[in-house]
C-alpha cells in the first residue's frame, strides 16, 4: 500500500546536485542569466508581435503618456480534486483503459496513443465526475502515462493519486507576467496608442496551450472595449526553472484586461478626469453584427455603454464618490474600482487553430438518440467538470424538441461511447458544444417533420412543430408527439421511401469565429491605514454572455470567477526562495479566498446575442476572473491615493499595504 511504499522510500539515500535557478521571467532574458535549455538562447521560447496602426508615431505625437510596470504573480489552480489515474491493461486484446480526471478525454486518448504506441482505437479514456480543473487538467501529464506503463508492465490495474503538495509543485501554474506598458492620449482624454513589452513565464517546459496564452489569448485582447487606433505589443515567452505555466481560468485575458484598466486609471488621474468619464469617452459604440479592431479581430456584437450604465446605476456611483470625499475628511479611506472588459472565448474555428500552431482542432460534436420510449440520451465530446453543462445541454434539447428536461440524460467523458470533441476550457463548452447539441436537435426535428407528414398523410411543408408536437397547419388535432415519432422511427413499420430507421442525429460544429462576452464590474473597498487591512465591501458584476440558457448557472459561474480573480489581487501568489524551492507549497502557505473573505456578489446581466452561432451564446465561465483582479486592485489603489501610495505589486496583502503607507508618511 501507499504507506509501505513511503516507508521503502525512506530507505533510499539520494544525492542531489543543486542546479542554478532563474525564477523571474524578465531576469531570465538578461545577459548572463542561467540558461534553462542549451538550445534556447537567453531563455527565449518565442517572441510574438501584435500590431495595428502606427503605435510609435502615436507616442511621438502624444500629448500625454502614462506608464507602468505590472507584475502578475504565478498562481496555483487549487482544484478541489488533485490529479489521479487508474490504468488497466488487457494484454490478450492489447487494450488500455485509463480512468482519470482530465478535462479533455479525447485529447488524452490521442496523446496516450502517441506516447505509448498503442493504437488509438485500443485505448479507452474515462473521465467521470471530475472535481474541478480551471484549465490545469487540460494537458496530459507524465503521471498518467507512468500509471499506464506500470499497468502494462505489471499486468494488473495500477492507481496513482497526486498529493496536495505534489499538486502544488507539479500541476501547471498560471499567469507569471512582467509587463512594461504605456498608453498615449490627447489632453481631452482620447486614447491614441498602446505599447507593451511583456515577459511571460513559461516555466521549465512548454505545455499544451502555453504558447497561445500570452499571444492569441492575451495580445489579441489589447483593444479591450475601447477604440484604440494604434497598438504594438512585444511578447516574449521565457523559460524559467519553475513549474510550467499553462491554462488557468482566464488564461491571458485577465492579464490583458489588467494592463488596459490600470492604464485607464493612471491616465484619468493624470488628466484629472473621473475614471468612468475616461472610459465612456473611449468605448466602442454599439454594434450588432461585427466590429473590426486594430489588432485584427472582428468582435461579434456589443453594447458596452449599456453594461457600464447598469453597473453604475446599480451601485449608485455618484453617491459613492460623494461618500468617498466626505469619508476622506474623517480618516475613512474607501476606494472604488471600475472595469469595462471584453473577452475572447468560444475557442474555434479550427482553421485559426491550425494557422497559429495549436496542433489540434477546435470543433465540437453531439449525438442525440431517442429511444422507443421517448427518453433521450445526448452524447457530447466536451467534458464538463463543474460548469453545469449537463443541465445546460439538457435544457437546449428540451427547448429545441419540446421534451421534458427530466427525460434527457447527457453522457460525457467516455471516449468509447461519445463522439470526438476537443474538451472543456476557454469558456467554449456552451459556446461551441451548445450549438452542436442544438443543430443535432434540429436535424431530428427535420426528420420528425418528414415522418410526421408521411404518417399524417400531409405535405411536409404543411407540417408545423410546436411544444413537442408535429401537426398539420390549420388542423392542430391532426398531430403526432415527438415521442410518437420516436417510437415509429425506431420500429420502422411505416416509413417514407428512402428514410433510414432510428431516431438519432450527430452534428459536428466548427464555429466561424470566436465569441466576445463583455461587461462592467465595480468594487468598493475600505482600507484601514493603521494596519493595512482591506475589506471588500461590495462587488457588482454586470456581464453579457449573449443568450442565457440557465441564468442560475450564469450567476454561479460569475460568483466563482470573481472569488478566484480576487485571490491574486489581495492574497495569492506562488513564492520561491533564492534556491528555487517553492515556499508556498501547501494550503497552509498559499492563501486562497474563502467565503467569509468576500461580500455577496451582486450579479446583473444584459443579453446581446452573438450572430456567430445558432444559439446566440457567448460564454461565461471566465468573465469573473478576467474583470475582478484589476477591479479590486484599482479600488485599493484608489483608496490609498490620498495616503500618497501610488505603486504596489500584487498581491496587496495587509502587511504590504501597511508598509507602503508608512513609507509614504516618511516621504
Amino acid at each position: 500500500d501507499r504507506y509501505q511504499a513511503e516507508d521503502a522510500m525512506e530507505l533510499i539515500d539520494v544525492d542531489y546536485e543543486p542546479l542554478p535557478v532563474v525564477i523571474n521571467p524578465e531576469a531570465a532574458m538578461q545577459p548572463g542569466a542561467v540558461q534553462v535549455h542549451e538550445d534556447a538562447p537567453i531563455n527565449q521560447a518565442f517572441h510574438w508581435v501584435v500590431a495595428g496602426g502606427d503605435a510609435d508615431a502615436a507616442f511621438s505625437s502624444a500629448e500625454v503618456v502614462v506608464r507602468d510596470t505590472i507584475i502578475h504573480p504565478k498562481l496555483i489552480p487549487n482544484a478541489i480534486e488533485t490529479r489521479s489515474a487508474v490504468a488497466s491493461w488487457l494484454a490478450p486484446m492489447g487494450e488500455l483503459t485509463l480512468w482519470n480526471n482530465t478535462q479533455n478525454p479525447h485529447i488524452c486518448r490521442f496523446l496516450t496513443s502517441v506516447v505509448t504506441g498503442i493504437p488509438e482505437h485500443k485505448i479507452r479514456v474515462i473521465a467521470p465526475e471530475v472535481g474541478g480543473g480551471f484549465g490545469s487538467k487540460a494537458p496530459v501529464y507524465p503521471g498518467e502515462m507512468i500509471t499506464a506503463f506500470c499497468a502494462m508492465k505489471l499486468g494488473r490495474p495500477v492507481k496513482w493519486t497526486e498529493t496536495r503538495s505534489e499538486n502544488y509543485q507539479a500541476t501547471l501554474h498560471g499567469r507569471d507576467h512582467v509587463q512594461h506598458v504605456e498608453m498615449a492620449a490627447t489632453r481631452d482624454g482620447k486614447i491614441t496608442g498602446l505599447r507593451t513589452v511583456v515577459y511571460a513565464g513559461m516555466g521549465a517546459y512548454l505545455s499544451l496551450a502555453s504558447t497561445g496564452i500570452p499571444t492569441i489569448l492575451h495580445g489579441l485582447m489589447y483593444s479591450g472595449a475601447y477604440d484604440i487606433p494604434n497598438i504594438k505589443g512585444d511578447i516574449y515567452g521565457v523559460f524559467t526553472t519553475t513549474t510550467p505555466v499553462d491554462l488557468y481560468r482566464g488564461a491571458g485575458r485577465p492579464e490583458a484586461t489588467f494592463l488596459l484598466e490600470r492604464l485607464m486609471d493612471l491616465l484619468a488621474n493624470e488628466l484629472g478626469m473621473d475614471p468612468v468619464d475616461l472610459r465612456r469617452r473611449n468605448l466602442i459604440p454599439k454594434f450588432d453584427d461585427g466590429h473590426d479592431v486594430v489588432v485584427g479581430l472582428t468582435y461579434d456584437s456589443g453594447d458596452y455603454e449599456v453594461a457600464l450604465d447598469m453597473a453604475l446605476n446599480h451601485i449608485n456611483y455618484q453617491q459613492l464618490r460623494q461618500d468617498q470625499e466626505h469619508g476622506r475628511g474623517h480618516g475613512h479611506y474607501m476606494g472604488i474600482g471600475v472595469t469595462t472588459y471584453v473577452e475572447l472565448c468560444g475557442l474555434g474555428p479550427s482553421q485559426v487553430a491550425g494557422a497559429v500552431g495549436f496542433g489540434g482542432g477546435l470543433w465540437e460534436s453531439a449525438t442525440i438518440r431517442f429511444y422507443p420510449t421517448g427518453k433521450v440520451n445526448v452524447f457530447i465530446g466536451t467534458s464538463p467538470h463543474g460548469q453545469g453543462e449537463e443541465t445546460t445541454f439538457a435544457q437546449i434539447v428540451s427547448d429545441e424538441l419540446g421534451v421534458p428536461v427530466e427525460d434527457v440524460e447527457v453522457i460525457h467523458g467516455d471516449t468509447d461511447i461519445t463522439p470526438m470533441g476537443w474538451g472543456t476550457y476557454g469558456s467554449r463548452g456552451t459556446a461551441v458544444g451548445g450549438p452542436a447539441v442544438a443543430l443535432a436537435s434540429r436535424k431530428l426535428r427535420d426528420k420528425g417533420k418528414a415522418l410526421a407528414a408521411h404518417l399524417l398523410e400531409a405535405a411536409e411543408e404543411d407540417i408545423e412543430y410546436e411544444d413537442g408536437k408535429f401537426f398539420v397547419r390549420g388542423s392542430p388535432d391532426q398531430s403526432k408527439t415527438i415521442q410518437d415519432i420516436a417510437l415509429m422511427a425506431n420500429m420502422a413499420w411505416n416509413m417514407p421511401e428512402g428514410m433510414e430507421p432510428g431516431f438519432e442525429a450527430t452534428t459536428f460544429y466548427d464555429p466561424p469565429n470566436f465569441t466576445y462576452p463583455f461587461g462592467t464590474h465595480v468594487a468598493v473597498v475600505d482600507v484601514d491605514p493603521d494596519n493595512g487591512h482591506i475589506e471588500l465591501q461590495r462587488y457588482v458584476a454586470v456581464d453579457d454572455c449573449g443568450r442565457q440558457i440557465n441564468p442560475v448557472i450564469v450567476a454561479g459561474q460569475v460568483h466563482g470567477g470573481v472569488a478566484q480573480g480576487t485571490g491574486p489581487a489581495l492574497w495569492e501568489g506562488a513564492v520561491y526562495d533564492e534556491n528555487g524551492q517553492l515556499l508556498t507549497g501547501s494550503m497552509l502557505d498559499y492563501p486562497v479566498p474563502r467565503a467569509h473573505m468576500l461580500p455577496d456578489i451582486e450579479t446583473l446581466s444584459t443579453e446581446t446575442p452573438s450572430p456567430h452561432n445558432p444559439l446566440g451564446v457567448k460564454g461565461i465561465g471566465e468573465t469573473g476572473t478576467i474583470a475582478s483582479t484589476v477591479t479590486v486592485y484599482n479600488a485599493v489603489m484608489d483608496a490609498l491615493k490620498p495616503l500618497g501610495v501610488t505603486k504596489l505589486d500584487m498581491p496587496l496583502t495587509s502587511e504590504k499595504v501597511w508598509q507602503a503607507i508608512q513609507q509614504a508618511k516618511g516621504a
